[in-house]
């Protein structure tokens, strides 16, 4: 078929009345399917249930230095755990790590609260500044926006590019000491996949901000998470080009095995400077006395090296790869030449992101959703979820069943065709009914 914008008046309507039927006809399946977030499926968990017999009650419970994990003690994490999670994160000294709890979430949560009620590094805190801002590139993770929503502080979208956030305006930006921070997926974004060029990264170690207290909040969260064995991104550890261009102190770099082992049952960790961590360490130990040390034995003997990493990580990818090329045949057979979306071939991470015709996100959503499909939100990957052209939608396509994942797909499909065709009708003057 032609592209819908060649089409005619009179074509689109003809074509806007089969997809009504066509419509109808899904709604009347009753679906009660949920891609609204990027949860592992049953079989990706039931890889990680060795970790529950890694441990037992006749086992040794001592780390390698002697430290008996049941007891209190060790507030920054013992050294195996802080090993494995320097090798997932891209650190090279895992002495530069802090392990926590059982999510990256609420670290970077901690991170923002502790600089707006305590300050960084003997710096004001944002709590008594008159504005505080914070860069977010888009389209970008949710939760890191309902962050620094959450204290109030004003977000800065910063458009994607192939390379990673426009580092044009980047550095522009940081020019204003009001500017506290940047948020960065920098591998397999969230939601478009994209990873970090050399150059990116590099140019975020080089950053002159006027702010003193301005971090970057590198969240690595998709650090091993491909699909692909011979097709596979890295990028540069930031945390070693901060040092080398001067700027140690620059960067948090956080990471976790929610992803990894068990989604609600992981270890989280943070990565920084040694000057930030004895700071965040002051502030820590006010709150707990330690974190789970068990987990993180329990973590540090099931995976005990890199090598096992990567080989846990392909059978992950072993499940997700399907359903991702699943997502991406359809999208291609049925919207591809139409002129009304695009998409990108993730090499990792959890999403895809659709890109539709301006004005049409929402009425996609809601289609979807009005014919048993919850999707995330329209205007979600975006600060204070207003998409400015009402075009993103991330797709997640994890967690569904294979079976689910066709019908879930094959009504998105179809919501687009018949949001993109009302949109035309709209334009081109008139009612669409």
């Amino acid at each position: 078929m032609k592209p819908y914008k060649e089409l005619s008046r009179e074509e689109l309507l003809t074509c806007k009345e089969e997809l009504d039927r066509r419509y109808k006809e899904a709604q009347s399946k009753g679906l009660n399917l949920n891609m609204s977030r990027g949860k592992p499926e049953k079989g990706q968990l039931d890889m990680g249930m060795g970790l529950m017999s890694i441990l037992d009650a006749d086992c040794d419970m001592k780390s390698e230095d002697g430290t008996d994990c049941r007891n209190y003690g060790e507030l920054d994490g013992i050294m195996e755990a802080k090993v494995l999670m320097s090798g997932i994160m891209g650190i090279q000294d895992p002495n530069d790590v802090i392990l926590f709890g059982n999510g990256s979430l609420s670290t970077m949560y901690d991170a923002v609260c502790r600089s707006y009620v305590s300050g960084v590094l003997g710096c004001t805190p944002w709590c008594k500044l008159e504005r505080v801002k914070f860069l977010c590139p888009v389209p970008g993770y949710d939760r890191h926006f309902a962050i620094t929503e959450h204290f109030g502080i004003e977000m800065i979208q910063i458009p994607m590019t192939t390379e990673g956030p426009d580092m044009d305006l980047v550095e522009q930006y940081v020019k204003d000491d009001s500017v506290k921070g940047i948020w960065c997926v920098p591998k397999y974004s969230n939601p478009q996949g994209i990873s970090y060029s050399d150059e990116t990264v590099r140019r975020f170690a080089a950053l002159e901000p006027a702010a003193e207290d301005f971090r970057i909040y590198w969240d690595n969260a998709y650090a091993v998470h491909h699909l692909y064995d011979n097709d596979q991104d890295e990028i540069l550890d930031i945390l070693e080009e901060c040092a080398k261009a001067g700027h140690p102190d620059m960067v948090y770099v956080f990471g976790s095995t929610s992803k990894i082992s068990m989604a609600g049952a992981g270890i989280a960790a943070m990565a920084a400077s040694q000057r930030n961590l004895d700071s965040i360490k002051k502030s820590i130990a006010i709150r707990t006395i330690c974190y789970d040390k068990i987990n993180q034995l329990r973590h540090a003997r099931y995976f005990h090296s890199m090598d096992a990493v990567k080989e846990h990580m392909r059978k992950h990818a072993d499940i997700l790869r399907p359903k991702f090329e699943a997502v991406l045949d359809v999208l291609e057979q049925e919207l591809g030449g139409l002129g009304i979306g695009s998409w990108v071939k993730p090499k990792g991470g959890y999403f895809i992101t659709f890109e539709a015709m301006d004005g049409c996100a929402k009425n996609i959503v809601r289609k979807c959703k009005e014919a048993g499909v919850t999707l995330t939100n329209a205007g979600a990957p975006f600060p204070y979820g207003k998409d400015p052209h009402d075009s993103v939608i991330r797709i997640a396509p994890s967690f569904p069943t294979p079976d689910e994942l066709a019908a879930a797909t094959d009504l998105f499909v179809l919501c687009v065709k018949l949001a993109s065709l009302e949109k035309l009708l709209e334009e081109s003057g008139g009612s669409h009914e």
